[in-house]
């Protein structure tokens, strides 16, 4: 039997401004990574500040109806208190070009990167950062909120202060610095709250959450060791996923969920995936059940409406993706089947981008992007999804 969603159900593909954009001069990786505490540059990344007309297009090709993509701060207020007019016109009509091809904006104001200036002030740790934070929120939903319905606060919240304070591996590499961690969180909390305020004051009708990364953990073994195991579940999953959730509370209209994989706990060998398991090429071991158990666990505990905002994997050779969104959808229409209310499903990436840490290494996209030529070609992983979009669903094999 086909496997279908429904009717209003939201299909997109998800970017983000630092990954495809390019010359995000004026924020701290890009300041990193010219200093050489990353791994690799940015550049002109996919130059997707120049070709979005080009990628929506794509994205249309997909027969997607909605696409998620961030508006990069540092653009926006590359000195502090001094907003560029020119950015604030480009990023509206990026929203234009999106809603004349029929697809419904998911923005997202932050996502990793930081303005120099914030950053160079403390960042997140500074008591000031939810002020500035909403002082930005404001200037963009006073620019074009007419455009915009559904708001993505903040993306990731406790992998990128995680990564920057715990494992200092990212900006600002601080490591093992558990005050900074918990006062960074203390304060992204609370520009979360501000900002959901504002934006719901100027337009009531607005609908505003945040992106949470949430895993799906597992005890590594069976019998009484495994109910051992299991007593750390709980814990990791507040700290490593859903501090941020648990701290801003009601002030949400939905959840976004990224889910990538499976963790398996062990008091022997902590947190790792299991090597039994097929993999990606980031090694994150492939899960499709593990979308069913966090997205009813986390619709259970918060009765909020969720979009999978990010869901995806690195597969160079396109051999394992279409597999992989397929097996995701149908796990994910499970937990619809049973109450669960999600209403959309973002694939990570429309675009081979820049990864981070990772750099041109790692290929998510439902696009292929020839980094030195810059040319875009569909993958058969793309079509695939493409059809998914278009028919509402899965056909039966």
């Amino acid at each position: 039997m086909p496997i279908s969603f429904p009717k209003s159900f939201l299909w997109g593909t998800a970017t983000s401004s630092h990954q495809i954009e390019g010359d995000n001069t004026k924020n701290d990786w890009w300041d990193a990574e010219q200093k050489g505490a990353l791994p690799y540059k940015s550049g002109k990344a996919c130059d997707s500040y120049n070709r979005y007309e080009e990628d929506f297009d794509l994205a249309k090709a997909i027969h997607g109806n909605a696409h998620r993509f961030s508006i990069e701060w540092s653009r926006v207020e590359p000195q502090e208190g001094e907003f560029s007019e020119e950015a604030i016109e480009h990023y509206r009509k990026v929203l234009q070009v999106l809603r004349t091809r029929g697809l419904e904006p998911f923005v997202t104001l932050h996502h990793f990167t930081n303005p120099l200036w914030f950053a160079n002030k403390g960042g997140w740790r500074n008591k000031k950062a939810p002020e500035y934070f909403e002082r930005y929120v404001e200037r963009i939903a006073e620019s074009m909120g007419d455009l915009v319905t559904y708001w993505v606060t903040i993306n990731e919240p406790i992998i990128v202060i995680s990564q920057g304070y715990l494992k200092g591996v990212w900006p600002p590499f601080r490591k093992r610095n558990i005050f900074g961690w918990f006062l960074a969180l203390d304060n992204m909390s609370a520009a979360h709250k501000r900002a959901y305020l504002l934006l719901r004051k100027l337009n009531p009708h607005t609908q505003v959450g945040s992106s949470q990364a949430v895993n799906r953990y597992e005890p590594a073994h069976a019998g009484l060791l495994g109910m051992f195991e299991s007593l750390v579940i709980s814990p990791a999953k507040l700290f490593k996923d859903r501090w941020f959730l648990r701290k801003i509370g009601k002030d949400q209209d939905f959840i976004g969920i990224q889910y990538y994989s499976r963790y398996k706990v062990s008091f022997s060998r902590g947190f790792f995936h299991d090597e039994r398991e097929e993999r990606s090429d980031m090694g994150w071991e492939i899960y499709p059940e593990g979308i069913y158990h966090v997205v009813r666990d986390i619709y259970k505990k918060y009765k909020k409406p969720i979009f999978i905002t990010e869901n995806g994997i690195s597969d160079a050779d396109d051999d394992q993706r279409p597999e992989f969104i397929k097996n995701h959808l149908k796990w994910l229409r499970k937990a619809i089947e049973e109450g669960a209310d999600v209403r959309g499903y973002f694939y990570w990436s429309l675009l081979d981008n820049f990864e981070w840490a990772e750099g041109f290494t790692q290929r998510f996209g439902l696009v292929e992007v020839n980094f030195e030529t810059l040319e875009r070609t569909m993958r058969p992983s793309g079509k695939l999804y493409g059809e998914i979009c278009k028919t509402n669903g899965l056909a039966p094999r």
